[in-house]
């Protein structure tokens, strides 16, 4: 394959893996809340809907070393979605393409391999040319700048959407650290 046939193939993906995350018409209302991205059933939704939650945004992927972290990261949120907790999952394809998939292949691989009921969006660029407008916002305008390191690095958000932690892939959804902050923020009410 030659380079230009690469650099076109590359810039086709990019396109595609942008094309369902929208930010608000405000550039300086760079907030988690301003931001949609089309769910992995293709229906548009609102980071707005997540008022008042405490969020947890991680990048997944279906052929990762990570990816039994699903596992864990359903059993996170089935113990604390009660209190107000919710998980999104953003599949990407960024990292030596362990999720190669479509949106139907990808939720069904999550529902029937790991019983995922928590928000997962479609397919998404989430580092790099093409980086949608909510990674982009998490990258380099919250707290914790950095490029995304690998699949199932989390975001962790208070109930105001503000950024209040990041960890790392290979931080488990059960650290302790991931716990102690959950809780810590799931007491306190807006």
């Amino acid at each position: 394959m030659s380079l230009t046939s690469i650099a076109i193939l590359f810039g086709a993906i990019n396109l595609i893996g942008n094309s369902g995350l929208s930010q608000s018409a405000n550039p300086q209302d760079a907030k988690f809340y301003s931001f949609s991205a089309k769910t992995i059933d293709g229906e548009m939704k609102s980071m707005a809907d997540y008022k008042g939650k405490v969020v947890l945004v991680v990048n997944v992927a279906s052929k990762c070393v990570f990816t039994p972290q699903y596992k864990d990261l359903e059993a996170l949120y089935r113990k604390y979605k009660d209190r107000g907790f919710i998980i999104v999952g953003f599949p990407s394809n960024d990292f030596l393409w362990q999720e190669s998939g479509t949106d139907k292949e990808i939720k069904s691989f999550c529902t029937s391999t790991y019983g995922v009921t928590f928000d997962l969006f479609s397919k998404t660029v989430v580092k790099g040319e093409g980086q949608n407008s909510l990674y982009r916002y998490l990258t380099n305008e919250s707290p914790f700048p950095g490029t995304v390191k690998w699949n199932f690095q989390k975001y962790l958000l208070d109930r105001e959407g503000n950024v209040v932690a990041k960890f790392s892939p290979s931080t488990k959804p059960f650290d302790d650290e991931v716990v102690k902050k959950l809780e810590e923020l799931l007491l306190s009410r807006k």
